[in-house]
């Protein structure tokens, strides 16, 4: 039985809260309680990806060690893709050994995967809800941006990763995302199916005006970063300036 919900069961006990176990070990025992599913094989767990292997004690440690390693290698892999990112450079950004980075994770490829997953579990999580009871297109925007940058104040290279994603060319790395290269996009699609269009003029075309707002969002990201000012609440209030300047463009 290949367990690729695995990841997806984990972050959403974390995030909201139901359940006040202190290991992973035993939140793992609570989710199979509460999802009937079975999460262990002979005693330990393992998380399969593609053929590759995560150690589940990785969950097992601090809090803060896990979020250290992952963030590590987001930023890692974000920058430099997959090919040219190095382990290396991990290991000395989160501060801990490489045989500790390939004690929880079988290689490269079995790290880079797990993040994916991860990252997309983890956003989607952040997302669902988020447009209850709003059907204005630019609001929606803003309840989509804002739940972005609550992730992005625990994984700051969370969204450049995903994004790096989209581009990448190594044929493993591509195998590795393809199971789960339509769940984020499909999240983001059924956020805006309930928007009002009516609003617009008539010569808006939505389709360029998505684009437009795509390639800005990722411009102003990319050009923070490459400044190294990143600051989710900043980028959040020029982000709603950008779309109210656009919402005062192209409604009628």
């Amino acid at each position: 039985m290949e367990l690729i919900e695995l990841c997806h069961i984990r972050v959403t006990v974390q995030s909201i809260g139901m359940c006040g176990c202190d290991k992973e070990s035993e939140r793992l025992d609570c989710c199979e309680k509460a999802s009937g599913i079975n999460l262990k094989f002979n005693g330990k767990t393992k998380v399969k990806e593609k053929g590759k292997y995560m150690n589940e004690k990785f969950f097992d440690l601090k809090k803060e060690k896990q979020d250290r390693m992952i963030n590590a290698a987001l930023k890692i892999f974000a920058k430099n893709g997959y090919r040219h990112a190095s382990t290396d450079d991990m290991v000395a950004e989160a501060g801990i050994s490489k045989g500790l980075l390939f004690h929880y994770f079988e290689n490269k490829l079995g790290l880079y995967t797990f993040l994916y997953n991860y990252s997309v579990r983890f956003m989607v999580l952040e997302l669902s809800g988020c447009g209850a009871g709003e059907n204005d297109f630019f609001e929606l925007i803003k309840r989509r941006e804002a739940a972005k940058m609550q992730a992005l104040k625990k994984y700051p290279y969370m969204q450049l990763f995903i994004d790096s994603v989209r581009y990448e060319e190594v044929a493993e790395a591509l195998c590795a995302t393809e199971e789960k290269k339509n769940v984020l996009p499909e999240a983001l699609e059924s956020l805006m199916k309930g928007a009002d269009t009516s609003r617009f003029k008539p010569e808006v075309k939505l389709q360029k005006l998505n684009r437009l707002i795509e390639y800005t969002l990722r411009g102003m990201m990319e050009d923070c970063f490459l400044e190294n000012s990143f600051q989710p609440d900043m980028m959040y209030e020029e982000i709603n300036s950008y779309l109210l300047m656009l919402k005062k463009l192209t409604y009628q």
